[in-house]
Formats: structure tokens, C-alpha cells, sequence
């Protein structure tokens, strides 16, 4: 489905994160307006209400652009999951701060894929996620840019990665490294799902009156 006054697609059924409550989460803080959030991200003000109230996924795209126009990390768009009312409590662990445990990771359902954040929030500049790609899987159907560096480690099954008009298939056990950039996106053309450890490197982004 195309959205009306933009270019990128969106997942119409109900979402299982919570990305928008996040973002929106976000915006207030920074006391904007869903029309300035649309003029500084690009991202129609239609679009934005219907991922603020969870009616549909953003693109990864999408959620990038949302990111830099908010002037945040990814991290920040992984809010807190809410705990099974039958999950089982234990005492709490007194981990230092650069741990993250499986059982701590917060997801984001982006439609085509799922990231999980494996990083801790503890650095400004480098991120972790694990990705999930599902037969037919993809960073979306535009080509994405980041002021990052990028990297990953495919850990199953078999990607597609095409970073400036160049195509590669990885496999599991193999990596690569970027710039983000130069126009890039990622694929799973295979009938198996595939999982790769993702890391973003950003850059500082120096800020102007």
C-alpha cells in the first residue's frame, strides 16, 4: 500500500512493539508538532499519527529518517517491553551497566524484518542489533543512507547485501563492513529464515544554529 503524500510502505496490521509510542514519546519531549516532525523527517504527518498509535510498521526507511529528524539513537526507538503477566520473576540481577541479557533484548517489528538491540546504551556512537529476516525479508523496497559506518556477521542462513550498485551473497559465517553512506540494503531471497548480527558506527553529527 502506498501512503498518501509519500513514497514508503507501510505494514497495516496491528504491530507487536512499540516503536510508536517511542517516537511519540520523543517528540513531545523535544516539543514538536506532528507538522514539524513531517517537515524535518520528510514523513507525511498521516503517516507519523498512524505509527504513533501503533495502526502500522514503519519502514526501516522510514524509521531512519524519523531517528535522524528526532536526533536520536536507534536504541531510543526500542522502548521497554511490557512482562508477561505468567512470565516468572526472579530476584533482580546486579549486572554492570555494559551487560545486556537475552532476557533484557527489546524488538522492533519492522514489517519485512525484526531487530532485536543487543547493545547496552552505554556508548553514543556504536549500536548492536541482531537481525531477523524471513524468506523474503528485506530493508524495504528503497535503497537506505545513514551518516554510519555499518557491519555485520551473518549467523544463519543466507543474505543479499548491495551497497553502492554492487551485490554480494553471504552466507553463514561471513561478514562485511560499510559505508553507510553509499546507498545500501539488505536481503533474504532464500526460503529459510536468516539472522546477522548488525552494528552501527555513527558519526558524530556535528549540530548548527
Amino acid at each position: 500500500m502506498k501512503a498518501a503524500g509519500g513514497s514508503e510502505n507501510l505494514q497495516m496490521e496491528a504491530p507487536s512493539n512499540y516503536v510508536g509510542i517511542a517516537i511519540r514519546r520523543l517528540r513531545r519531549e523535544r516539543n514538536m508538532s506532528l507538522q514539524e516532525l513531517s517537515r524535518a523527517s520528510g514523513v507525511s504527518s498521516g503517516m507519523l499519527s498512524q505509527i504513533e498509535r501503533n495502526l502500522a510498521n514503519p519502514s526501516l526507511k522510514v524509521l531512519t529518517k524519523i531517528q535522524v529528524a528526532l536526533g536520536t539513537s536507534a536504541a531510543a526507538l526500542f522502548p521497554d517491553q511490557p512482562k508477561s503477566e505468567e512470565a516468572v520473576t526472579f530476584p533482580p540481577r546486579r549486572d554492570p551497566i555494559f551487560v545486556k541479557r537475552l532476557d533484557q533484548r527489546p524488538f522492533c517489528e519492522l514489517g519485512h524484518l525484526t531487530k532485536e538491540l543487543l547493545s547496552t546504551g552505554t556508548t553514543q556512537h556504536l549500536e548492536m542489533m541482531l537481525l531477523h529476516i524471513p524468506p523474503g525479508g528485506s530493508s524495504g523496497g528503497s535503497m537506505l543512507t545513514t551518516m554510519a559506518e555499518k557491519g555485520g556477521y551473518v549467523l544463519e542462513g543466507k543474505i543479499v547485501m548491495s551497497v553502492d550498485g554492487e551485490e554480494a551473497i553471504l552466507s553463514e559465517g561471513d561478514s562485511f563492513v560499510f559505508d553507510g553512506r553509499k546507498p545500501h540494503a539488505v536481503s533474504n531471497k532464500t526460503a529459510s529464515d536468516a539472522k546477522v548480527i548488525w552494528i552501527i558506527s555513527n558519526f558524530p553529527i556535528q549540530r548548527h544554529l
